[in-house]
């Protein structure tokens, strides 16, 4: 019943008197239930999976990355990353490693150098410099959903608080030439879909495919003047095939005329596409429904409206492709000497054994490729 002498009986949906001689008090937020948690972070911002089914494991073996929770101290070794940089093949993430321990001022042991901590998976290479670590993922959509699958339980075993992925490749341009430095602002599929579809249990599922824009726009604050290349911010299409999936009339198959191609390469451009390639649509849904910052920068090998075949010379190709590292590499040290984290010391990224029969044991399995 309502305590005041106003006439209005009206009742919000609550069945509260609604008095219109009185301002509505507004409810203590804080003292209200809650009924629920944040699926993707923990109170302390480390990594939160969503798949229950972990936590009632006696073990966790990350079969590709020769790794596991109970054969190997996670803490020890990762608890202290914050970026984590992944490219497509193994020599380009080693280069990457050696190239921001020196920026960074990360010095090892003397005597000792980087350690490809994945070796006896045969199937990725991955190096630990300081906070940062730096993945090779393969080629393709399903090689980097299974490395980002083992990556992301990696963060939650090691308890990594408030991560960054960031995808580090090549490209090709849409309008724009060879040695062109795209960062990514959201990925598109072949119909220009903002999101990526997969079979779940015979039922089809879509993960929004989003990237985060702050970050984006902060990568492009850090491109130079003085570059003797542009930095361009667009939309990526993400394709499934290198050939024809991408209009392509240079594979074993072709089943379109070059006026085809060129209707569906100037359609994309209209769209706001700025380059192609083949990873970005399950990066962005598999760190976004991770709840995990990311960002994809790449650089174009050539402009895909002027044809389909890489032609320039090797060193030329070398250099080009160190123009995304250098710029990720700003990025980091940026926010290092920020946080006064700068000319690290240490042996963070040597293997730290919790039990040594398990340990084998996880050697063994992912020995077993055939």
């Amino acid at each position: 019943m309502p305590t005041c002498d106003c006439q209005n009986k009206t009742q919000d949906e609550s069945e509260e008197h609604i008095c219109p001689l009185k301002p509505p008090v507004e409810k203590d937020k804080a003292k209200e239930p809650k009924d629920y948690a944040n699926p993707v972070r923990y109170s302390d911002g480390s990594v939160r999976l969503r798949n229950p089914n972990i936590e009632l494991m006696d073990q966790d073996i990350l079969y590709h990355l020769a790794l596991g929770s109970g054969s190997h101290d996670l803490v020890e070794m990762f608890g202290d990353v914050k970026f984590v940089c992944m490219g497509g093949t193994p020599k380009r993430m080693e280069h990457f490693a050696n190239y921001i321990m020196q920026e960074i001022g990360h010095k090892l042991p003397a005597g000792t150098t980087l350690l490809d901590i994945t070796k006896n998976s045969y199937r990725y290479s991955m190096y630990k410099v300081g906070p940062v670590l730096s993945i090779s993922h393969g080629m393709g959509i399903p090689s980097v959903s299974i490395l980002l699958h083992e990556v992301i339980k990696l963060m939650y075993h090691a308890k990594v608080k408030d991560p960054v992925f960031i995808r580090i490749g090549t490209c090709g341009g849409i309008g724009y030439e060879g040695g062109t430095v795209i960062i990514s602002e959201e990925a598109l599929d072949e119909t220009m879909k903002p999101y990526m579809e997969l079979m779940v249990l015979g039922k089809l599922i879509r993960r929004p495919a989003k990237l985060d824009r702050q970050l984006a726009r902060d990568l492009k604050a850090l491109a130079h003047r003085d570059d003797p290349y542009e930095t361009v911010i667009g939309k990526t299409m993400c394709s499934n095939d290198f050939y024809e999936g991408q209009g392509r009339l240079d594979g074993a198959f072709c089943e379109f005329t070059e006026a085809d191609k060129m209707e569906y390469l100037t359609k994309l451009q209209k769209a706001g596409v700025v380059n192609i390639e083949m990873e970005s649509l399950c990066f962005a849904a598999l760190t976004h429904h991770a709840g995990i910052q990311s960002a994809v920068v790449c650089v174009t090998l050539l402009d895909r409206l002027k044809g389909d075949q890489v032609l320039a010379p090797k060193e030329v190709l070398e250099e080009w492709q160190l123009r995304p590292q250098k710029l990720i590499a700003r990025y980091i040290t940026t926010y290092l000497q920020r946080k006064g984290r700068l000319s690290l010391e240490g042996i963070h990224g040597s293997m730290y054994v919790k039990s040594p029969r398990r340990f084998k044991l996880v050697q063994q399995e992912s020995e077993n490729y055939d």
